[in-house]
Parts: structure tokens; C-alpha cells; sequence
């Protein structure tokens, strides 16, 4: 996710910060809400003859402070002095003209903003129409005289003259902060609406550069067709190399996915869960399409866990991860990816983990992929494996910087208990060293 939130474009520290307390969502009525906004407001952002309001709304979220401590302060009874009111002033103008542009959108019943006019209109006496702040004298009637005086005092009266205006000022932003206290809720929602308008443009954008889907919002399992990884594809685009976006559908209880190495098992892993997690907080998914059921959570298990701070080695952190999962799966709901388990373990020890768990996890209402190259498991799981290497891909020798080229990245179902064994037809591709690779073949023979 971290790659996701950091290619977003935000216009404020308001729109980021909300993207950053997005929650976690299980409901599939909300989750279909959140998608339906998104998808609403890229529509308008990229319908012809929208800009200019478009524009008007992106440039209120430029301008959009974060000024929650000082509507807290507000709220308390705490006195704002003229550079806070400054902010609620400007929040109260913002507001007023991001509620017209959502209007020319045709968005303001899907991001409802309150009208707080009368803020404004109670922070500009003189109806000048612009967020500048400033103790007007049209606030109370001594002002006026008083700076009069002002102009022409000489030094030695100057002092007193300042302290009766301050003494006047400090009155007027009492009364001030007396009348706005009853405005906090409004003055919040609208602080909080304009935040998440910030971080839905900001998700609509990442959608339209991506092609990210919406999930149907009917479908009678998970399923994602041409699912890609944004990292992957970008990084792919950028240095030449093709990318093959996969299909997979998901199934409750334990898929095996074997294939050679650098086949991208992990990487298969790493998307899928990237589309989860981007689906419940909120986000459109890198597919094509795509059905996607809510879980309780997505666990990973990938990549070298090892805690030298804890003692702990590589095995034992990652089986104390795995059962943890375990644990978890008797009562939750989970989407669990767990790359090559007990790899780091002696071979016969390890394979009978695998067994274990997966038997244990077959029986559990959750969905489980495990990335293997343990051969004869014995077990009644549904099996996937990547269609692999095909040499006659293309017409050139194979190193380690075109590697990706001779591979099919597509998924097949697999009814053997088998795993390809291609490893050193891979070293034998690559030129490894001859007496390695005929040393080994004796070795495989033997």
C-alpha cells in the first residue's frame, strides 16, 4: 500500500492526513458507497466541460488548512486570537465556494458540505467577500476614533491610544469567539468534508492514470481478470520489459500455486493482497475487472522474517506467524498468503508442516494461498501452477536482465501432486557453470 499512498497527488495536509485515517471497512454496503464516490467523482474530473469547476474545487483544496486545533480550541471556549480567526474565516470561504463548484459537478448530494455563510459573513462586517481577517471598525464604535487618533499622535501618546484599541480588540474577539462557539460542529464537518473530497479526487486521479475497476458489485466468488501490480508495471514500463497482468479466482479453504523459480509466485501473492487491502480501504482495484468479497483481514507471510533483535531465527518467526494464523482462523474471516513455508527448514521436517497446515486451513472459512515446491503433499487442495518458462517466446538468448520474456506468467489448473522441477534447466539457460549443472544432474539421477 505504501507504493498506492505515495503516488497520490494531494492538494492539502487536510486531504493526506485523512487518507492516512481511512478505516478499514467489512461492510459491503459501505464498501460499495465508497467505490460509487470515487468512481462519481472521476467522472466529473475527467468529463469535457467540467473544468473550470473542476479547477475552482482543486484550487479551495490548495488553500485548505488543517486546522482542526484551533475548531478545538473553539469548542473549548478557548480565545482564538485574529490569526485563528484568520483560519476559520478562510475554512468558512473555502467551504462556501467548494459547495457552489461541487454543485456545477452535479456532486453536492454525494459530498455534502454544510453552509456556514453566516461564519463568514459574521468575520466580514464590511462585505468585502475575500478571506482576509482583520478587527474591522464597523465592530464596535470606539474603534474608529481610536485609530483616527492614531494617525496623528505623537510618540508619547501613542502608547495610551495603543492600549485603549487592544483593550476594544480584545473585547470584540470575545464577542467574536462567543458568537462562532455555536458554529464548532459545522465549522468540523466542514474541515472533515473538504478533507475527504481532497482524498477522493486524489483516488479518482490514481484511477484514471492506472485503470483501476470497481469491483461488480454481484458476483458468486472473488475473482479478478487481468490483475496487475502498479509497482511491478510501472517499473516494467520504465526499464523496456513487458508486463503480463494474471487471472485468478479465489476459492474458500487452501489453492497451492507451484510453478518454477522467478515464475512470480511471490509477486502473485503480493498482488492479490495489494487488491485486497486496496478494496477495503476504499480503493478501485488494478484489474480489468473483478469480484472481491470483504474479509477480517489479510495476512501475509512473505519474505525472510527473521527478528535478530528477538532472537529469533527465520523458521521460528515465520511458524510463529502461521500459527497465529491458525489461531485467528477459527473465528475470523481472513485472506491469508503465505510464500514458500518451512523452506528454511530440513526438507522432510518442513514438508509435514505444509501437510499440517494446510490441512488445517482446508477446513477453515477463510482463504488461504501457499506458494510451494513440495512435491507428493497428499492432500485434496486445489492446485494452480504458473505456466512457466517457453523458450521459443521470443528469438533471443536468455540472460538474467530478459529473463521475464521467456516466461508465462498465466495460471492453469494443476490436478497432479507434482511441482516442475526446472531449476537447473534454468541454470543450464543461463550459462551457469557446466560441471555445476552436470554435477548435479549425476546427483539427481543418483
Amino acid at each position: 500500500m505504501l507504493f498506492v499512498t505515495d503516488s497520490m497527488e494531494f492538494m492539502s495536509t487536510a486531504g493526506r492526513r485523512r487518507m492516512l485515517e481511512q478505516p478499514w471497512m467489512t461492510d459491503r454496503a459501505q464498501l460499495d458507497h465508497e467505490q460509487e464516490l470515487v468512481q462519481a467523482m472521476k467522472t466529473a474530473m475527467y468529463t469535457s466541460g467540467n473544468e473550470k469547476a473542476v479547477n475552482v474545487l482543486r484550487h479551495q483544496m490548495m488553500q485548505l488548512h488543517d486546522i482542526r486545533t484551533t475548531l478545538h480550541s473553539l469548542g473549548t471556549h478557548v480565545l482564538l486570537d485574529e490569526v485563528e480567526l484568520f483560519e476559520v474565516k478562510n475554512l468558512a470561504y473555502l467551504c462556501n465556494i467548494s459547495r457552489q463548484a461541487l454543485a456545477d459537478l452535479q456532486l453536492a448530494e454525494c459530498f455534502p458540505l454544510p453552509d456556514i455563510q453566516a461564519v463568514f459573513s459574521l468575520l466580514d462586517p464590511d462585505g468585502t467577500g475575500v478571506p482576509n481577517f482583520y478587527i474591522y471598525d464597523s465592530y464596535d464604535s470606539r474603534l474608529a476614533p481610536i485609530r483616527r487618533q492614531m494617525k496623528a499622535a505623537n510618540e508619547e501618546e501613542m502608547s495610551g491610544l495603543l492600549a485603549q484599541q487592544n483593550e476594544v480588540q480584545q473585547q470584540v474577539i470575545v464577542q467574536l469567539c462567543g458568537r462562532l462557539t455555536p458554529y464548532t460542529d459545522s465549522l468540523n464537518e466542514a474541515l472533515e468534508g473538504m478533507a475527504y473530497i481532497d482524498f477522493t479526487m486524489a483516488r479518482a486521479v490514481l484511477t484514471h492514470d492506472w485503470g483501476l475497476v470497481s469491483p461488480e458489485k454481484v458476483g458468486s466468488q472473488p475473482a479478478f481478470q487481468a490483475l496487475f501490480n502498479p509497482r511491478l508495471k510501472q517499473h516494467n514500463a520504465e526499464v523496456g520489459l513487458r508486463y503480463q497482468p494474471v487471472d485468478i479466482v479465489l476459492t474458500r479453504g487452501v489453492t497451492f500455486i507451484t510453478g518454477a523459480n522467478m515464475a512470480g509466485k511471490t509477486v502473485l501473492l503480493k498482488s492479490v493482497g495489494l487488491a485486497q487491502l486496496m478494496y477495503q480501504f476504499g480503493f478501485p482495484i488494478p484489474a480489468e475487472s473483478c469480484c472481491v468479497e470483504p474479509v477480517d483481514d489479510v495476512v501475509f507471510c512473505i519474505g525472510d522474517d527473521q527478528n535478530e533483535m528477538n532472537g529469533l531465527s527465520s523458521f521460528a518467526s515465520e511458524i510463529t506467524r502461521i500459527s497465529d494464523v491458525i489461531d485467528r482462523s477459527e473465528k475470523e474471516r481472513l485472506l491469508v498468503l503465505i510464500d514458500e513455508p518451512a523452506r528454511t527448514t530440513n526438507p522432510v521436517e518442513g514438508k509435514a508442516l505444509v501437510q499440517a497446515l494446510a490441512s488445517i486451513m482446508d477446513g477453515r472459512n477463510s482463504i488461504t494461498l501457499i506458494t510451494t515446491h513440495y512435491s507428493q503433499l497428499g492432500l485434496p487442495c486445489r492446485r494452480l501452477r504458473v505456466k512457466g518458462f517457453v523458450e521459443n517466446l521470443v528469438d533471443i538468448p536468455l540472460t538474467a536482465q530478459n529473463i521475464n520474456r521467456f516466461i508465462d506468467y498465466s495460471l492453469v489448473e494443476d490436478d497432479s501432486d507434482e511441482v516442475p522441477q526446472e531449476a537447473l534447466r534454468i541454470a543450464e539457460m543461463l550459462s551457469c557453470n557446466p560441471q555445476l549443472i552436470t554435477s548435479a544432474r549425476r546427483f539427481l539421477i543418483g
